[in-house]
């Protein structure tokens, strides 16, 4: 009886063993679908963290591409404004030109005859006084109302300020002329020299004395140069632009001493020329001004960039300066400043241009 009911609870425990292996097996068959599928979600959720990655690196990518592409139009949206501010002003300052010469020439033109006609009068009227010393009273009387011994005198002076004053303008508009040079579009052999010499005569009023300041020293050391290729106008565009800035930070670096403190130490602009290794020509324009802090040193050639007041100046002065030296003429412009003793901007562009055409 014994040894049945030992039968019985074998075969209930191998039956119960046979169940627990069948349960195992399917056990690990479920765990290990369990890790095949784990590994595959793993693997595609890896993959979808990539593509992610991948899409945030090219959104960003694409994002910055936006932005300096829509920096790069306000850039050049500024330089077109710029440009035909420029060609504009041009066109006024030619045309106004023109309308001055002309009626000033012909002033000009009559003044030789005006002076020797008052000459040869002058002269009929001192034989007058030799040959006949004793006229009527009234000639006399007349003599005495119009101070004719003054009026000889200062007939003279008067027609010699008039040519004096009619020259003066006669070389204003010439350099207004030279200055816009409007029919010079493309390169063209040109006296540097020359259009140092007309912006500096155009901004010649800012460089006189006024009651808070002396007089600003303008300091020429030209060197011996042959003409240069270039597009004229444009970089008359360069001097009148680093010039009026140098006049700026002089002004503004005046405001802050004493007439005794200026008059000690002159404010001047010193502009040089010279050959550079027989191909270049370099331009240096330099101011014993306050000089540019270093901490926007970086920044002088940026678009927009300024340290002048609201309405006063676009930051497109330098920018477009930079432009015409670099990209029109294959030049270099840098500067070169010390806080507290001053800053010079130096050009230099190839004597002899090897593109055919710039646009």
């Amino acid at each position: 009886m014994d040894n049945q009911d030992n039968s019985i609870h074998i075969q209930a425990l191998e039956k119960a063993n046979r169940i627990f292996q069948k349960k195992l097996e399917r056990c690990k068959a479920e765990r290990c679908q369990l890790e095949t599928d784990i590994a595959t979600k793993e693997f595609l959720l890896k993959k979808v963290i990539c593509e992610l990655e991948d899409f945030r690196t090219d959104l960003e990518r694409r994002s910055q591409e936006l932005e300096n592409t829509l920096d790069s139009l306000h850039t050049m949206q500024a330089q077109m404004i710029q440009s035909e501010k420029m060609s504009a002003l041009g066109q006024m300052v030619a045309g106004i030109a023109h309308e001055i010469n002309n009626p000033v020439s012909f002033i000009y033109g009559n003044l030789s005859h005006i002076s020797q006609y008052t000459h040869d009068l002058l002269r009929l009227v001192q034989l007058y006084h030799r040959y006949f010393p004793n006229p009527p009273t009234e000639i006399q009387t007349e003599r005495k109302t119009i101070d004719l011994e003054f009026l000889e005198k200062d007939a003279i002076m008067v027609l010699n300020s008039m040519n004096i004053g009619t020259e003066r303008i006669r070389d204003i508009v010439l350099s207004l002329r030279n200055f816009s040079r409007l029919d010079e579009s493309d390169f063209k052999g040109v006296d540097v020299h020359e259009g140092i010499d007309n912006t500096l005569m155009i901004l010649q009023h800012r460089f006189k004395a006024t009651d808070k300041s002396p007089q600003i020293q303008i300091i020429r050391d030209y060197g011996n140069l042959s003409n240069v290729e270039c597009y004229a106008g444009q970089l008359n565009q360069v001097f009148m632009n680093i010039l009026v800035n140098a006049l700026d930070a002089l002004e503004e670096f005046n405001a802050k001493r004493t007439y005794q403190e200026i008059q000690l130490n002159p404010s001047r602009i010193t502009i040089s020329t010279s050959i550079v290794d027989l191909q270049w020509v370099k331009i240096a324009i330099a101011d014993n001004g306050s000089g540019i802090p270093e901490s926007i040193q970086k920044q002088i050639f940026n678009p927009f960039f300024t340290t002048k007041p609201v309405g006063k100046g676009t930051g497109m002065g330098m920018a477009i300066s930079y432009q015409i030296i670099t990209e029109k003429h294959g030049g270099k412009l840098e500067f070169f400043s010390t806080p507290g003793k001053g800053t010079e901007f130096v050009v230099q562009i190839p004597i002899q241009q090897q593109v055919c055409e710039v646009i």
